[in-house]
């Protein structure tokens, strides 16, 4: 009898048990598939090219016929890409590109979203939604629209340019990468403008009405109240803006068709992709991806401790 006693005891015990291994372990299951696609589609391709840019590929033959075969290449080939005063040169057009666009993007947002946010915006979600729709259209198709614009003999810009006296060439080696920031600029604004808005609108109203109360003009609510409430988003957007700046690959490589100023390694994406599908140099183009990656980890880092300090001071 005290035997079936303990035993019983010791069922009840369990069975709270076995249920909190049930509530624990639900939620892993429910996040399995997408655990499964993150490794799949993001942490695995990261692995490999990390791993791809520490080997040498060696080819038999002329195309390779012979047999394909590699080996450990420590840093030889983030050396190569290092000395490559091409790669290096579009690092560098990247970085002016983004200390030029960056900062004009932002200001265009920050002044669209206070303008819709404002008492006396008329059909703020109609201008919302049209501001926000370049960002539907793919690069390559806002990229081909923009280069009719562009081209000669197609661009009613140019012709009325030359109208007045003015030579326009929007695709020469001097305007080229401010055509592709404007073309950028106007994609990603309306983006940036939403990110914005949010957090206008996280705002308490009852801020609103103290400065109103006080006898505050719409500048100075904009000015004292709403830019540094809406400095969070400010720093998100600018760093989204800083790790696209380095990704700039569809719209140079569309206007290369054009554009003889653009050449394969005018962006270090491009680079990349010319060495890995161009050359079938893997491991130049995996250690080109990895310090693109790193760079946009610096800049970022670096940008979100300077206004964090800023901040505090």
């Amino acid at each position: 009898m005290t035997t079936a006693v303990k035993s019983a005891a010791a069922v009840k015990a369990t069975a709270p048990q076995r249920h909190r291994r049930k509530l624990l372990g639900a939620p892993w299951i429910l996040l399995a598939p997408f655990l499964l696609l993150f490794v799949l589609t993001v942490l695995g391709p990261v692995v490999l090219a990390v791993v791809q840019s520490f080997t040498h590929i060696n080819r038999a033959g002329l195309f390779g016929e012979k047999g394909v075969s590699s080996d450990f290449a420590g840093f030889a080939n983030y050396a190569q890409a290092l000395g490559d005063s091409n790669f290096i040169g579009a690092i560098g057009r990247v970085l002016l590109f983004g200390i030029v666009q960056v900062p004009v993007m932002t200001v265009f947002a920050t002044v669209l979203a206070l303008m819709l946010e404002s008492a006396s915006a008329r059909w703020p979600a109609f201008f919302r939604a049209a501001y926000f729709l370049p960002y539907g259209i793919p690069g390559v198709i806002a990229t081909i629209l923009w280069s009719f614009l562009y081209v000669p003999g197609l661009s009613p810009i140019i012709d009325v340019g030359k109208l007045v006296g003015l030579d326009i060439d929007f695709l020469g080696p001097n305007a080229v990468l401010w055509s592709i920031a404007n073309i950028v600029t106007w994609t990603y604004t309306g983006y940036n403008m939403l990110i914005i808005v949010a957090q206008l609108k996280s705002i308490p109203s009852e801020i609103y009405e103290a400065a109103k109360v006080d006898g505050a003009s719409p500048l100075r609510i904009a000015l004292s109240i709403q830019l540094p409430l809406i400095r969070p988003a400010l720093v998100l957007s600018v760093v989204f803006s800083i790790i696209g700046t380095l990704q700039l690959f569809a719209e140079p490589l569309v206007l290369k068709t054009v554009s003889p100023a653009i050449v394969t390694e005018y962006t270090p994406n491009l680079s990349a992709y010319n060495n890995a599908f161009a050359y079938n140099d893997y491991g130049i183009a995996s250690a080109e991806a990895v310090i693109i990656a790193v760079a946009a980890f610096v800049l970022s880092f670096g940008f979100l401790a300077w206004t964090n300090r800023r901040g505090r001071s």
